[in-house]
């Protein structure tokens, strides 16, 4: 489209056509938000004001050349005016808010940027501050309902990854094949995939079936989920409902690993493919099934399953110490104890979260790609056998007993593929 446009107008044409179309989608916003509030107070701009702005920054960089400080100034200018604008605001109004104000000055620097030929950055601050500003009420909504000490969890750790991933040594160590950037970047991968289900647990609390938080349970922890629902199981009278909403969380634990995997190990990934997604997806719709059966009470529960924040600094400390244990152990048990003690390694990860383990083999060097497959194997099968102890020991005789079966089956379904 530019390239027609380019025959048709000069450059600096063009960059006012496109400087007005994104000073007009601003301007336009705030308009429309304006229209939707009550009448009698007093507002800054709107469709024609903010277009004049964007010409305003345009035409000052335009005549500033190569120079920064006239930009600034006029920046300066703008501001003042604003801030004017602002302090009359305050008076007038009992609860005055500054997005407007801060759209003029973005709307500034889109004009200033498109004079530069900085198109996309100027697009892409026009669009970003349309959608900030009109979606007001969903923002400040997500707010509300996300509690402060999770939003500083998540800050922090954005700080391991931003500030402090980036200066991890990229460089192997010892016999094992050690690596500590490798290392960090997984326990980012599997702590972040866990933190977002366990978001849309604390967003849709109360809400739809028990099935559903099982399912985005299965995502965070299957076993934490196993044994929260095992233990709500005791309070209301519904078997079938519980029992079958554990196995689909179990379910869900083969494809969470399988992206996991795929993530790290394209070849591994490819190799358990076809018998993650068979076992998996067994194990989600056969426990949709069961639980679909009818209980005395038909109950539908509550979808609150995660009970610790997954992003915590001490869960991802102790999932890398974990990780280079077993990173370890598997390495000492490939080169020792050969197949068996790699197996045995992998039943006995069973007990604990395997998730280091199963990552620990996307990095291991040492151990064949076909033991690691039915290393991987091995564990999740291990670790649905210990969670239909789990669900024995804390659920009622009725729903412990149910969920116990199912996950014996569940993990004999995952070892059938060591036979072919």
């Amino acid at each position: 489209m530019l390239t027609r446009l380019n025959g048709l107008l000069p450059p600096e044409g063009i960059k006012i056509i496109v400087v007005f179309l994104l000073s007009f989608l601003i301007g336009f916003e705030r308009e429309e938000r304006r229209a939707g509030e009550p009448k009698g107070g007093l507002y800054f701009g709107g469709v024609r004001t903010f277009p004049l702005i964007g010409l305003i920054g345009y035409a000052t960089t335009l005549l500033a050349g190569g120079q920064v400080m006239p930009v600034v100034v006029g920046f300066a200018v703008v501001a003042a005016f604003f801030a004017l604008s602002y302090e009359n605001k305050l008076r007038t109004q009992q609860l005055a808010g500054v997005t407007t104000e801060l759209s003029g000055l973005i709307t500034y620097l889109v004009g200033a940027l498109v004079s530069r030929g900085e198109f996309w950055i100027a697009t892409t601050l026009a669009i970003l501050s349309v959608l900030l500003l009109e979606l007001k009420e969903m923002l400040e909504g997500f707010s509300e309902r996300v509690p402060g000490p999770e939003i500083i969890a998540f800050t922090k750790f954005l700080l391991l990854t931003a500030v402090i991933l980036p200066i991890v040594p990229d460089q192997t160590f010892g016999p094992f094949g050690f690596n500590p950037f490798k290392a960090w970047l997984i326990v980012v991968a599997a702590s972040g995939i866990s933190y977002g289900s366990y978001l849309l647990q604390k967003l849709e609390k109360g809400q739809g079936a028990l099935w559903v938080s099982a399912v985005i349970g299965g995502i965070y922890s299957s076993t934490a989920t196993t044994v929260v629902l095992a233990k709500r199981a005791r309070r209301e009278s519904a078997p079938h409902l519980y029992s079958g909403s554990i196995l689909m969380s179990s379910g869900v634990m083969y494809l969470r690993f399988l992206v996991l995997v795929g993530l790290f190990d394209w070849l591994l990934m490819k190799r358990l493919l076809v018998s993650f997604l068979l076992v998996g997806s067994a194990g989600i719709v056969a426990g949709w099934l069961w639980s679909c059966r009818s209980d005395a009470t038909g109950k539908r529960g509550e979808k609150d399953v995660a009970d610790k924040n997954p992003l915590e600094l001490s869960a991802a400390f102790l999932f890398a110490l974990l990780f280079v244990v077993l990173l370890a152990a598997t390495h000492y048990a490939t080169l020792y104890l050969g197949r068996r003690g790699v197996y045995g390694l992998a039943a006995l990860t069973g007990f604990t979260d395997i998730t280091p383990f199963v990552l620990g083999l996307t990095q291991s060097s040492g151990t064949p790609l076909d033991m690691a497959a039915a290393a991987i194997l091995i564990a999740a099968a291990s670790n649905s056998v210990v969670k239909g102890a789990y669900a024995f020991a804390f659920a009622d005789r009725k729903t412990g007993t149910q969920a116990l079966v199912l996950l014996l089956a569940l993990a004999a379904l995952g070892l059938l593929p060591l036979f072919f």
